[in-house]
């Protein structure tokens, strides 16, 4: 008997599945700071040293937290995600495909690639849903406090999780059986069944490798924003992805619509290459 497809839904975290920046939820107030001054400081050590964004964001985080008192300790950022706001349906979201993907031959698994923190996102209502969790991370001490970015996630590190996802790798640190040659018949999920949520131009180099490999790319917007839906259509008119939709994940919507047409089709590949394979 054979396996059933896996089916991969690779999400970007902020402005995809959450309708802002995960440290707006409750650390930024934690500190004293509203998000327009925090992300005004952190672009300014950013072009101030020309230094990557993420490091910069991680660096503030740490000043700032330290400046008040506050201990950057693993728990207290899994509290901080505790509060993070979710796009209409999105709780619901992850059974809701798991038991189409169930009811069509094939099994459905989520993943998140984001430039945010990994701890942050552990403590969300929906940390359970991922079969992992890809992002950035600080480095503890032996007191539990944080005291050195550990992972940082650009725009294009996001690239490698989507070759780890592919080749069923874990681990963060791994740089050698990523890079190690696989048949694409043994990775054990291949780009053509990897369905990629993305907001925005940090997720274009995820978006364009998914697509290229057969996969398919996914724009959402925040529906209440017409800047947003402007940039997620621009995404499709320049054919980095293949569909543009309202970041509304209910039953009902053409996101879900989307992501089932998108299982039905690999199924049905799925079903030609055994059909091709049998011999009467």
């Amino acid at each position: 008997m054979s396996k059933k497809p896996i089916v991969a839904l690779i999400y970007d975290f902020d402005g995809t599945l959450s309708p802002g920046n995960m440290q707006e939820f409750g650390f930024i107030q934690a500190v004293g700071s509203t998000p327009e001054e925090f992300w005004k400081m952190s672009d300014s050590i950013a072009i101030g040293q020309d230094a990557s964004n993420v490091l910069a964001y991680m660096k503030l985080m740490f000043d700032e937290a330290h400046k008040q008192g506050i201990r950057l300790r693993r728990d207290q950022l899994r509290c901080f995600g505790a509060g993070i706001e979710l796009f209409d349906g999105v709780r619901e979201w992850f059974s809701l495909v798991n038991e189409y993907g169930r009811q069509h031959g094939v099994r459905v698994e989520h993943y998140i690639n984001s430039s945010g923190l990994k701890e942050i996102i552990e403590g969300s209502p929906i940390a359970s849903e991922f079969k992992h969790i890809f992002a950035g991370s600080f480095i503890y001490n032996s007191e539990g406090e944080a005291e050195w970015p550990g992972i940082a996630v650009d725009y294009t590190a996001k690239t490698q999780f989507l070759f780890k996802i592919s080749k069923g790798i874990f681990s963060s640190r791994d740089n050698k059986r990523v890079n190690a040659s696989i048949a694409d018949d043994k990775k054990r999920i291949p780009f053509s069944h990897m369905i990629y949520f993305g907001d925005g131009e940090t997720d274009v180099p995820c978006m364009k490798i998914v697509g290229m490999f057969g996969g398919n790319s996914i724009a959402v917007y925040n529906p209440a924003s017409e800047k947003k839906k402007a940039s997620a259509l621009k995404l499709k008119r320049q054919g980095r992805v293949a569909f543009a939709t309202p970041a509304v994940y209910t039953g009902d919507s053409r996101t879900f619509k989307v992501v089932c047409a998108i299982i039905d089709k690999i199924k049905a590949d799925c079903e030609l290459v055994r059909l091709s394979k049998a011999v009467d």
